[in-house]
């Protein structure tokens, strides 16, 4: 009795052209750019037209600056009050930013690292937090900062925006913590770290870029912050940066280029700090993924 045996040729894999390559990688770089043109074009006119008069804006609205006119920077750099509503803009986002990461990072060391009965069902309303917009919640939020007697005060903001930001500070930060190897704490409990210990030596080096992502995160988030500023602050003296810029362009609604230069010198922080720590944030975020 004699055995056959079938050979089977296998298909040799398909060949993608280099030209292919080459033209989907230019379609991509085309789109790329594209997307990048229409969301920097306003920041860009925004920013050009401060350095222009009105009579320019009214005659060419969509033109370069003729003569650079640097006084309507200048006059908002040399105003108090706009001063003033960065200092606000700047206590409220630090103030939420450093409780954000310390509540945030002990509740995702509790979740992340230990077994107990409805972890399941606390971090699921964590999560249900982030479909729980604040416009949703403006109106009870309005309420309870009224009768816990916090309007006009940055009390009233940062404790809301505390509360709304931990959510994706938690889902964030669980993955990093959760991905610590449980030998490593052992190790850290056999030379005598107890839990705590181990949390502040071992943790937090650990979850550094983590933490930094969801620190950047928190800051842009209360310093762009603008609904709940209008509605717990009516105290001129109270405002924060968006929300006196809005109250800067009512009262200079004729001087369209010096509205401009209001605008532009109040994104500039966020865009800057957000550019500066752009790979911090995108390292982060992929980590939590890989987590």
């Amino acid at each position: 009795m004699t055995a056959t045996a079938t050979l089977v040729t296998p298909k040799a894999p398909r060949r993608v052209a280099a030209g292919s390559k080459r033209s989907s990688s230019i379609l991509v770089g085309f789109v790329a750019l594209l997307l990048i043109g229409l969301m920097l074009a306003p920041v860009v006119y925004i920013i050009l037209g401060g350095f222009r008069s009105n009579a320019e804006i009214t005659v060419d609205p969509a033109g370069l600056p003729t003569t650079w006119n640097w006084q309507n920077y200048a006059d908002v750099l040399a105003s108090g009050v706009f001063w003033g509503q960065v200092g606000n803009s700047a206590i409220a986002a630090v103030a939420t930013t450093v409780f954000v990461v310390a509540l945030g990072l002990m509740a995702a060391f509790a979740l992340a690292r230990y077994r107990f009965r409805g972890r399941g069902v606390v971090f699921a309303l964590f999560t249900a937090g982030l479909m729980f917009p604040m416009t949703v919640a403006i109106t009870p939020l309005y309420i309870l900062v009224r009768n816990l007697g916090l309007m006009n005060s940055l009390a009233g903001v940062v404790i809301p925006q505390i509360a709304f930001a931990l959510p994706l500070t938690i889902i964030i930060l669980s993955p990093f913590l959760s991905a610590i190897p449980h030998e490593l704490q052992e190790a850290a409990s056999i030379d005598g770290l107890g839990r705590l210990g181990f949390f502040w030596r071992m943790v937090l080096p650990l979850a550094v870029p983590a933490v930094v992502t969801v620190g950047i995160l928190a800051f842009v988030n209360s310093w762009n912050s603008y609904m709940l500023p209008l509605f717990i602050l009516n105290n001129e003296a109270a405002y924060t940066l968006p929300l006196g810029a809005q109250a800067f362009a009512s009262q200079y609604s004729v001087d369209t280029a010096r509205v401009l230069a209001f605008t532009s010198l109040s994104m500039i922080p966020a865009l800057l700090f957000f550019s500066v720590f752009e790979r911090r944030i995108v390292g982060g975020l992929t980590g939590a993924v890989k987590g």
